[in-house]
């Protein structure tokens, strides 16, 4: 690792986990649930996850919402995807002199709206005000917490056979920022897939056996986000490209822009790994939801050893796909 922090160590690929496990997980001593996007803890006689996240994205809006909503759906999906009720956030806001009052008004009012929405209250906060010009206009931090109400997410049983399953279409977060920021109104109107996940989840975990584990495919996209989770549980999982969700917007931006849309933000869409035997059953409960009509089966795991992320390419041949190197888009989330 380099001496200097550099904003591709923000972009959630190799970086990011090279940054996390010599700097803070080294510190810290913790090394437990590192494949879950929450730390599950344990209160009392139950289950506690909980879960932090800081919200930097540039522009503050963009199209489908803005940071004070994607600071809400963020939290509550990382509580979410690993098989978490989401209850509680609390909310810490560094706003930087000169921020237009219109303007935070209007991405708190969108954080209280989507925090009804989830079902979830913001029960505690915090505001600094820094000088102008030593923050970009406001950033917020989100604390998430929630019941572990079922064991039933457990990435240790994956086995050899398995499916991967993705909610939706990818990329579509990654190509509604990059599109505010560089004003491409023109080349593209996809709007961002930022939506809180938890009630799609809950019925998913309540109508359905066999899910092993999920995963938030934020930073990073998708790609990474895989590759992480063979690393972690040492499996071998083959993608069939031709299999994966992708907008025709988000597709013709990524052939003008040059980006690949497995390695693209998403913001409302859960990936997961479940037994082959319950495939049909999942696709069925996710079909119902609006957040869920574009799920697909896009892979499976072929071994339990080795740590691998293979991609079938439409000719037949096969590549590996690595976590994100280097910066694709830095501030998306």
């Amino acid at each position: 690792m380099t001496g200097f922090i550099s904003l591709a160590h923000g972009e959630g690929g190799e970086l990011t986990h090279r940054l996390i496990a010599d700097v803070f997980a080294k510190a810290f001593r913790h090394h437990e649930h590192m494949n879950l996007d929450a730390a599950i803890v344990h209160c009392g006689g139950g289950k506690m996850a909980v879960t932090t996240d800081s919200f930097v994205v540039k522009p503050v809006f963009f199209p489908g919402g803005d940071i004070g909503k994607l600071s809400v759906t963020g939290t509550v999906n990382d509580l979410a995807v690993s098989g978490a009720s989401p209850l509680f956030l609390t909310a810490g806001f560094i706003i930087e002199e000169g921020f237009e009052l219109r303007k935070l008004k209007r991405i708190v009012q969108s954080m209280a709206e989507e925090a009804e929405h989830a079902g979830v209250k913001i029960v505690a906060g915090d505001t600094k005000v820094v000088e102008k010009g030593e923050a970009d206009g406001l950033f917020i931090n989100t604390t998430g917490v929630g019941f572990k109400e079922t064991p039933k997410v457990n990435g240790s049983n994956v086995k050899q056979g398995d499916v991967i399953i993705c909610s939706g279409t990818i990329g579509d977060h990654g190509i509604a920022i990059v599109s505010a920021r560089e004003r491409l109104g023109l080349l593209t109107e996809v709007q961002s897939d930022c939506a809180s996940l938890n009630h799609m989840i809950k019925s998913l975990l309540s109508q359905t056996e066999g899910i092993r584990i999920m995963r938030d495919p934020t930073r990073g996209g998708l790609a990474t986000t895989l590759a992480e989770l063979c690393e972690d549980l040492q499996l071998t999982v083959e993608l069939q490209e031709t299999a994966i969700p992708v907008n025709r917007e988000v597709e013709g931006a990524c052939d003008i822009l040059g980006f690949d849309p497995l390695y693209l933000a998403n913001e409302g869409k859960v990936v997961m790994i479940a037994d082959a035997s319950e495939e049909k059953r999942i696709l069925e409960v996710l079909h119902e939801n609006p957040l869920g009509r574009e799920a697909r089966t896009i892979g499976k795991v072929t071994t339990v050893q080795k740590g691998k992320l293979l991609l079938r390419t439409p000719v037949g041949t096969t590549r590996r796909m690595e976590r994100l190197s280097g910066m694709l888009l830095p501030r998306i989330c």
